[in-house]
């Protein structure tokens, strides 16, 4: 008390400065009006699926046994895997185009003989399909050019 007999206040003169709630109470707490629709909490789908906590409860064992999970998803070791074989087959692919001069050679030699042996399979096909009067002329040359051959020697 003061010496003016009015009680001194002690509380801050600026009530407003004073931190309070700043959000509202709602209104459903207060009141139990069964018309009222509550608020749950929702269904989290991922979480109730079989996978997921079977997976979770794996992690959580792997954890309790101090195994630390793979270190890279599923999906990092297929596109890791996709690019080695790629590189792969480019080595391969580069590989076979640079050929040594020793093989180049060797596959023109073959390309060759290939042209060679359809020749002579097509003339065969050929003197096979001939009438019988240009076979026999046909000898007659041979006959007669090798009896040349042997008179000039």
């Amino acid at each position: 008390m003061t010496s003016d007999g009015l009680l001194e206040d002690t509380s801050p003169k600026d009530s407003y400065l004073i931190p309070r709630n700043i959000m509202a109470e709602p209104d459903y707490i207060e009141d139990d009006n069964p018309e009222l629709i509550k608020p749950q909490k929702l269904i989290n789908p991922v979480k109730t699926s079989r996978n997921h906590q079977d997976l979770h409860r794996e992690l959580l064992m792997n954890q309790k046994r101090g195994l630390a999970p793979q270190n890279k998803p599923e999906l990092q070791k297929v596109m890791e895997k996709r690019k080695r074989d790629q590189v792969i087959k480019q080595k391969e692919e580069e590989a076979q185009k640079k050929k040594s001069d020793l093989e180049i050679e060797l596959l023109k030699r073959q390309q060759k003989l290939e042209q060679l042996e359809l020749e002579k399979q097509k003339l065969q096909e050929e003197q096979e399909n001939a009438p019988e009067f240009v076979k026999v002329k046909g000898n007659l040359r041979r006959t007669g050019q090798e009896v040349a051959q042997a008179q000039e020697s």
